[in-house]
Parts: structure tokens; C-alpha cells; sequence
């Protein structure tokens, strides 16, 4: 029984740790007007993050990719509407882009 508890709230606890980190990527995400462009599971102006997770998925150099083109901008691989480069950090775009990916 003490087994089961602590297992549950051990769940319990890296539940509200993701949940928590997820906040801190869509608070960082909007910081930087990312959402102006993208939303989680529609195309916008950009495509979805869970377009972008399933395009991208297995792709082993996807995170270095995305990150340079989050921080340089880029065209063609979605349509012809460029994305503009960001203001962004390379820990911020590898935080924004991990995020992204995790769709």
C-alpha cells in the first residue's frame, strides 16, 4: 500500500513538472511571437507544432535544423511565406524547438 502511494504521487509529481515546464515554453513562445504565427494543432500563418513533431519525427538532425532556422529564418519547406529570423538565443530556440517537437 505505501508502495502504491509513493508511486502515485511520484507520477503525480512529474505530472505537475511537465505540465510546469509546458507553461514556461507557451509563456516563452508568446514572449518571443511565435504564436502569432504558429498554434499547437492548427495551421495559422505557419504550420501546426504537432505538424511540425510529425514531419520531423525520427529525424535525428531535426532539433540542430530547427533550431538554426528559429534563429535565422527560412522559406520553401511549407509553403512559399518565409519565416522571418527571431530574436532568440540558441538556448531559447533549443528550448522553443524541443518543445515543439515533443507534439
Amino acid at each position: 500500500m505505501k508502495a502504491v502511494l509513493m508511486g502515485t504521487v511520484a507520477a503525480a509529481a512529474l505530472l505537475i513538472a511537465g505540465q510546469a515546464a509546458a507553461a514556461d515554453e507557451t509563456a516563452l513562445a508568446t514572449s518571443k511571437g511565435c504564436l502569432a504565427c504558429h498554434s499547437i494543432d492548427k495551421k495559422v500563418v505557419g504550420p501546426s507544432y504537432k505538424d511540425v513533431a510529425k514531419k520531423y519525427k525520427g529525424d535525428k538532425g531535426a532539433e540542430a535544423k530547427l533550431v538554426e532556422k528559429v534563429m535565422k529564418g527560412g522559406s520553401g519547406v511549407w509553403g512559399s511565406t518565409p519565416m522571418p529570423p527571431n530574436n532568440v538565443t540558441k538556448e531559447e530556440a533549443t528550448k522553443l524547438v524541443k518543445w515543439v517537437l515533443s507534439h
